[in-house]
């Protein structure tokens, strides 16, 4: 395989390890040491969607991005959740972080869509 066909596919291949460190930078980049508070979620979950957004796109590979982020008080109630996806497994990918302090859950989920 030549050099730049190399290149070509390793740039369209989702990275699960990189994309869980971003998550984790992100989520910790905004909620470290906060505590759960009703009127900031809304604020929270759309910054840590939107610096994922950004962080996976500046990786300049041809990827689609879907970013979901779910934030969950402390309470006690269980939250069950699933997803499903149809694509190309050679290439596409996903990955889904937990992140808790002592008041809340944040998990996130992300899914990278070769173009």
């Amino acid at each position: 395989m030549a050099e730049a066909e190399k290149k070509d596919v390793d740039e369209a291949v989702f990275v699960p390890d990189d994309v869980n460190d971003i998550i984790k930078e992100t989520i910790d980049g905004v909620l470290q040491n906060q505590d759960y508070a009703h009127p900031l979620v809304g604020q929270w979950t759309n910054d840590v969607v939107a610096q994922c957004v950004r962080r996976l796109t500046a990786l300049g590979k041809p990827f689609k991005y879907v970013v979901t982020c779910v934030l969950l008080q402390r309470t006690g109630a269980g939250l069950h959740t699933a997803s499903s996806c149809y694509w190309d497994t050679e290439t596409d990918g996903s990955r889904t972080v937990r992140w808790e302090n002592k008041t809340m859950y944040c998990i996130v989920s992300v899914f990278g869509l070769a173009i």
